[in-house]
């Protein structure tokens, strides 16, 4: 059975203090409660015959104006996948339907990706799924917690995302 993350920080104070004592038992948590959320992702999409890559691509161009069309550059920034990753998945996506590839009259030297209206339907479908699972996991808190919850993980986020751009 797998240990729970508050049996791991018990048994790490208990065991291990000098290493609990520097550990960062919050980071933990958030990491549990990101592989919890990204099972549902996979079990979700997974009874559309979809990768989490391919839904990754499917809600990126879905979010981007219409008509949801980005370079593939555009979509690799956003996607954090490798050009090599990205371009297995966009080829599956070709073959299912769900996206179209189109000249881009800026670079003749790539294609552009565009949403169709299949893929638009199915990511339709899917987030609201996504959403529900996504209350579900924070169903222990209230409202207010969960607003208190958005505002620190965002101050987080700001701090390293601003550090690690002006790095690069």
């Amino acid at each position: 059975m797998k240990n729970s993350v508050r049996e791991i920080e018990l048994r790490m104070k208990e065991n291990w203090p000098e290493c609990a004592k520097t550990m960062s038992f919050a980071l933990l948590k958030v990491a549990r409660i990101h592989n919890l959320f990204n099972n549902d992702i996979e079990q979700c999409v997974e009874k559309f015959q979809l990768q989490q890559a391919d839904f990754g691509v499917l809600s990126a161009l879905r979010r981007s104006p219409a008509p949801h069309c980005l370079s593939p550059t555009e979509l690799y920034h956003s996607m954090f996948y490798s050009s090599g990753g990205l371009t297995k998945v966009l080829v599956r996506l070709v073959n299912a339907g769900l996206i179209d590839r189109l000249e881009n009259p800026q670079d003749k030297r790539s294609k552009l990706v565009q949403l169709n209206h299949k893929g638009k339907q199915l990511v339709e479908t899917i987030m609201p799924t996504l959403h529900l699972q996504g209350q579900s996991l924070l169903a222990g808190l209230s409202e207010d917690e969960t607003s208190q919850l958005e505002v620190l993980l965002q101050k987080v986020l700001d701090h390293n995302e601003n550090t690690s751009e002006a790095v690069e």
